[in-house]
């Protein structure tokens, strides 16, 4: 993964599981590599630099934001107009 690219590699349904087992409590912190890998979130283990050793609140507040970017950003190229 090349510096500074965040979770920008990581899958946004891989995002999402880890968001639902926040919700259901289903983590422990601070957040560990391991745990993403034993959940079979191998994907987002590769990307989670930015995530490794935050605690609840700052797992949460860091995957909420980059899910709300995605969303967004999936939101301003669907309203775009048609190229032609």
């Amino acid at each position: 993964m090349p510096f500074g690219s965040g979770l920008s590699g990581a899958s946004t349904e891989e995002l999402k599981e880890l968001l639902r087992a926040l919700h259901r409590g289903r983590l422990a912190f601070p957040l560990e590599r391991t745990t993403l890998l034993v959940m079979g979130l191998n994907g987002l283990a590769d990307h989670a630099d930015l995530l490794v050793g935050l605690d609840e609140r700052g797992v949460r507040s860091v995957v909420v934001a980059v899910l709300a970017e995605r969303r967004a950003a999936e939101t301003r190229l669907e309203s775009r107009p048609p190229r032609g």
